[in-house]
């Protein structure tokens, strides 16, 4: 396995938290926030959150697929789908599905323990979000990644 840089998106309806990772592909750490609120439409939304990951010229991108505890989709589910393509239509990287649960829990827990005051909390849990999200993901092994559909597996570690 080739260690290689990756981007990891935790997509929300207002916002959607960015993490990136070293070229070793072993430590997550947190980039930005973006708010949709902040850009006049969707597709600007998306222009800019296609530009962000680009700066970071990541061999892949990760992005969080938010499933029931019973592993069923729900609406935010399909959502990501649709976000996903449209973004793979803007960044030609491999992307890969990396499902959570209880990422914003654990961000939220994560920031607690670590003395944030809750307005920085808030200013800063989904980019920890995309964090737990990306760290899960360079956690598994190879062979349990899951490309988005229409990617071909990888010789390079990324399944």
């Amino acid at each position: 396995m080739i260690p290689v840089k990756c981007v990891g998106i935790d997509y929300g309806l207002e916002r959607t938290g960015l993490a990136a990772c070293d070229d070793a592909g072993v430590l997550a750490y947190p980039l930005t926030t973006l708010r949709l609120a902040d850009y006049p439409d969707r597709k600007a939304f998306l222009a800019a959150l296609a530009e962000r990951v680009l700066a970071e010229d990541p061999a892949a991108v990760v992005l969080g697929l938010p499933l029931r505890e019973d592993g069923t989709e729900s609406l935010t589910t399909r959502q990501v789908r649709n976000v996903a393509g449209r973004l793979m239509r803007r960044i030609q990287r491999p992307f890969y599905w990396m499902p959570e649960l209880l990422s914003s829990v654990e961000a939220e827990m994560d920031l607690r323990e670590a003395g944030l005051a809750r307005g920085r909390r808030k200013a800063v849990l989904d980019q920890q979000a995309a964090v737990r999200i990306l760290s899960s993901f360079l956690a598994l092994p190879p062979d349990r990644r899951r490309p988005i559909a229409g990617e071909t597996p990888r010789s390079d570690g990324f399944a």
